[in-house]
């Protein structure tokens, strides 16, 4: 078909139907009965010879954001980069069900103020709602596993949340690369079941604490370590990280919060109303499944890396229980005084709280039932 033919062709669809593209192409009274996916080719079309801006512009007609995509999807496997066997939606369907979608999240958390939204402030989850209503035009809140501080990284932070464009998987995970900041990005992307919430459904997370033990740290690396030169005894650190594991009540490594009304009773990584933990509101008992302190060479020089993995974790403890165990390295504090520390219930039995910069959530733990 001639190109020059498109933008009148669309033109007189358009004026008979007295609406958007989208409801002309879910629409199946037309004279001319054109199916949604000879539209979207006609998309193609326009976006390649760059008539449909002016087309457009003449008929004052709005393409919904995920047909934009949907019409780089069909570009992508013209071009042989989205594989043939991959379904595209059709993108004129008008009234989706809204459908449950999980995203797994890495971050710099550096330059942003935590996880959660802020007004005014930049935060991951206000990056990924923003980019979401960029890429489909809707903007739900995105619910992650936890939320971690200002200044935390993650290797695998996961979110979930509900959109009723009908946008294929792999489509929305290209397109929110493309628009999120380069400190953010998105490994997987995939829909499942409605029922799924990335924080109530999680049954054990894994954080990582990372130190490095040079006396010169790299610029490229200070963003990601805390840099402790300190003599360390990592026999004491492991006998401390081994004291933690188990069923315990943390309170003396939780942070005194002025908003622990916000923080559902202490608790920042898991909520403690998750039905799949089972864990009493307000309680800061919490069971550690693994604790332990490791030594890494890398090409910068030597690391500590402590990691502990367990049901849930109340605001600020992973830093508070590296900030306790690095005075017990260092001979500040006595090995023997820690099940007393745990024993007091109390924040100011314990040490100082570690910088956040080494802390990394490493990742989130689901019953694969649940997806």
């Amino acid at each position: 078909m001639p190109t020059g033919t498109i933008p009148e062709r669309a033109r007189k669809l358009c004026n008979r139907s007295k609406g958007s593209l989208e409801r002309v192409a879910s629409s199946g009274a037309m004279d001319q009965r054109l199916p949604a996916t000879k539209l979207t080719n006609w998309l193609v079309k326009y976006l390649r010879s760059q008539v449909l801006a002016t087309a457009i512009g003449r008929i004052a007609v709005e393409i919904p954001p995920h047909w934009r995509e949907c019409a780089r999807g069909q570009e992508d496997r013209a071009s042989g980069t989205l594989d043939a066997a991959t379904p595209l939606t059709d993108c004129a369907q008008a009234d989706q069900e809204f459908r449950t979608w999980k995203l797994t999240v890495a971050y710099d958390g550096t330059d942003f103020q935590g996880w959660q939204v802020q007004p005014g402030l930049p935060t991951i989850q206000g990056e990924l709602q923003a980019a979401l209503g960029r890429v489909t035009g809707e903007s739900p809140l995105p619910q992650g596993s936890g939320r971690t501080d200002a200044g935390v990284h993650a290797l695998a932070q996961v979110a979930s949340f509900t959109l009723r464009a009908p946008i294929p998987a792999g489509n929305l995970h290209r397109a929110l690369n493309r628009t999120l900041p380069s400190s953010i990005r998105v490994s997987k992307a995939s829909t499942v079941r409605s029922t799924f919430h990335a924080r109530h459904s999680a049954l054990a997370k894994t954080y990582e604490y990372r130190i490095f033990r040079e006396a010169i740290c790299s610029p490229f690396l200070a963003r990601y370590v805390y840099a402790c030169p300190w003599v360390l005894d990592l026999e004491k650190l492991r006998s401390c990280a081994q004291v933690f594991e188990g069923e315990h009540d943390f309170q003396s490594f939780a942070a005194n919060d002025p908003d622990l009304s916000e923080r559902n009773g202490l608790a920042d990584e898991i909520a403690d109303d998750a039905p799949a933990l089972k864990i009493p509101a307000g309680s800061t008992i919490r069971t550690i499944h693994s604790s332990v302190w490791e030594e890494r060479q890398g090409e910068a020089g030597t690391m500590l890396v402590y990691r502990v993995r367990g049901n849930g974790f109340l605001h600020h403890m992973v830093r508070n229980l590296v900030g306790t165990m690095l005075d017990v390295g260092r001979g500040h504090l006595a090995f023997a005084e820690i099940p007393g520390i745990l024993a007091a219930r109390n924040r100011s039995a314990a040490g100082p709280t570690a910088p956040a910069r080494g802390l990394f959530l490493h990742s989130v733990e689901y019953d694969l039932q649940a997806l």
